[in-house]
């Protein structure tokens, strides 16, 4: 599966990138016509993934997947590379398509490695680990609206870049904080990145900013 998603976007780069979306990709998803294609969303629901998921957030309690985000981390040239910076998925930006003045979380990011990474500095998911644990302490103090400011003024632990092989799997709790690392090698990092939602999160999206495990069944 890995190699045929490969194919396909390799494929859709080959005919052509319009330079003009590129802040558009890098914010959204690479080659977008694919997003929705079974090439694409098969990482989910044709494997193991999407058991690993039910024994997290419940059986039967994920709202289907049908499309992924594609990722990709292209080399640079900047020497020395700048440090990651963390986020949280879901905060408005000019190109990322979240309406301003809103919060679109979630319940699990999940990462899945078409590229092997296996050096720092290479376009590595890149996590401040500890960190879902701060925010919802902070959310709690400052209500998860809060969030709309930007980022929880917070001394974080250090980061830790991820290293994998292709078709390892990161199962990531939506309030950790996150990035991609810098990629000085010479190849660029593919990967693909499911949003996922427990059944019930759209009844109240602030309750799980303040109680993390919330709709996490399997960790309690």
């Amino acid at each position: 599966m890995v190699e045929r998603a490969m194919r396909r976007i390799n494929h859709s780069i080959g005919n052509g990138m319009n330079v003009d979306e590129m802040t558009k990709f890098r914010a959204q998803s690479y080659c977008p016509e694919l997003m929705g294609e079974a090439s694409i969303s098969d990482l989910y629901n044709r494997t193991p993934v999407r058991n690993m998921v039910e024994s997290l957030l419940g059986e039967n309690q994920v709202r289907p997947v049908h499309d992924g985000q594609i990722a990709i981390r292209f080399p640079s040239l900047q020497d020395p590379p700048g440090a990651p910076s963390p986020h949280l998925d879901g905060m408005y930006s000019p190109h990322n398509g979240v309406p301003e003045g809103t919060i679109s979380n979630f319940s699990m990011l999940v990462g899945v490695l078409l590229s092997p990474v296996r050096v720092p500095n290479a376009g590595n998911f890149t996590v401040w680990p500890g960190t879902h644990r701060l925010y919802e302490q902070y959310f709690r103090e400052h209500g998860p609206e809060s969030l709309l400011n930007g980022m929880p003024p917070l001394e974080l632990p250090q980061p830790l870049q991820t290293t994998g092989e292709p078709g390892d799997v990161f199962l990531v709790h939506y309030q950790l904080a996150h990035s991609v690392a810098p990629n000085v090698s010479p190849f660029p990092r593919y990967a693909i990145f499911f949003r996922i939602s427990h059944i019930e999160h759209g009844l109240d999206w602030r309750a799980p900013m303040t109680d993390i495990w919330l709709h996490w069944p399997g960790v309690k």
